[in-house]
């Protein structure tokens, strides 16, 4: 570990450049470089930022109301993962309904829905399903099982996200000095960092998917200062003990099975062109937003609040006026501050 700090501080050293910014977009990342302290090993010019890799936090505010909304149908139980209970919608959130009444609960994987499905045929069981390219296979799993098995009363609500558009937005944005990512393991796991090359060949940024572990993380940096020094500009893979350039291609294959690409909002970045998931045509029945009538409509950040900028990398979390006062994981604004994997969570707790 001394000795790749000092590797990266001779690397950075023998760049020009009076400060360079690297972004992971993996919440794990943000939570194990805060948890570590990874900054206080780092020359003071290489930036680290956290960039849109909370699936939690990325789910727009409209999608927020919507699951708050189906809450409120009769003989309905929703099923969704721990965090996305606790995210605060305009006047309500899913935890609020639950102590309102409303049948909720958290689950630990998708085909738990199923069993519910199966246990409470009069009910009908919707599943808010949010996740990025990792979790997407486990809520197609869900929907092929659910047709094998001819379950009539369960609907998906698909808040699914997909990483490379949105590090395209970041890019071509502007809004932020980007001189190279990180990019995640646990979606590359899946979509290979093959999904990467137009990051290094249109925009000209290293990428290198890393790890999960402390030494992982600044080897990644490592190896992203000597593509600078070099003149590179390539995808390479740290984590080399979890994924491959193709990633995996049956999980993959699930995933198309189901769902096919569809325009989405994101917090913070707005309306991202084939950035999330929609149910094909033949699993319209399982459509919670076609069956509910859900209408998406445009809803402001609450106010103060700044999770988007955190989300884009121009703000840090203690730069938002609300953080660590009104904002507290006890009583978050925000969801970056709800989640597990989210910016201000992280710096709340390790960072202040």
């Amino acid at each position: 570990m001394k000795d790749l700090v000092e590797t990266i501080k001779s690397l950075s050293n023998a760049i020009p450049n009076p400060s360079l910014s690297f972004m992971e977009v993996c919440g794990t990342h943000t939570m194990a470089i805060w948890r570590h302290g990874l900054r206080s090993v780092l020359p003071e010019r290489i930036r680290l930022l956290s960039g849109p890799g909370c699936p939690v936090c990325v789910t727009s505010p409209a999608q927020i109301d919507a699951a708050i909304a189906l809450a409120r149908e009769p003989e309905t139980i929703i099923v969704t993962f721990g965090d996305m209970v606790r995210v605060p919608g305009t006047d309500s959130s899913l935890e609020r309904e639950w102590a309102a009444g409303a049948d909720v609960r958290v689950l630990y994987s998708p085909l738990g829905a199923l069993e519910l499905a199966k246990a409470h045929p009069t009910k009908r069981v919707i599943f808010i399903a949010v996740g990025f390219e990792t979790t997407a296979p486990l809520t197609a799993s869900l929907a092929l099982q659910s047709r094998r098995d001819g379950v009539r009363n369960l609907y998906i609500f698909s808040a699914h996200k997909i990483i490379p558009p949105a590090m395209e937005a970041l890019l071509a944005g502007g809004d932020v000095q980007i001189d190279g990512f990180l990019c995640p393991g646990h979606v590359s796991t899946v979509i290979g960092s093959q999904a990467y090359e137009f990051i290094a060949q249109r925009f000209g940024k290293p990428c290198v998917v890393a790890g999960f572990e402390p030494a992982d993380i600044l080897l990644v940096i490592k190896m992203l200062l000597q593509q600078i020094v070099e003149g590179r500009k390539a995808v390479e893979i740290e984590y080399t003990r979890c994924v491959k350039p193709e990633g995996n291609p049956k999980a993959r294959r699930c995933t198309d099975d189901v769902f096919v690409p569809a325009d989405a909002g994101w917090r913070g970045l707005g309306m991202i062109p084939k950035s999330g998931l929609r149910l094909r045509a033949e699993f319209f029945s399982l459509d919670a937003e076609s069956h509910f009538g859900v209408k998406l409509r445009h809803v402001e950040e609450p106010g103060g609040c700044s999770c988007g900028a955190v989300l884009r990398g121009v703000m840090t979390p203690p730069e938002c006026p609300l953080f660590s006062t009104t904002c507290t994981p006890e009583t978050p604004i925000g969801p970056c501050m709800v989640s597990s994997e989210g910016a201000c969570a992280a710096f709340y707790r390790y960072g202040r």
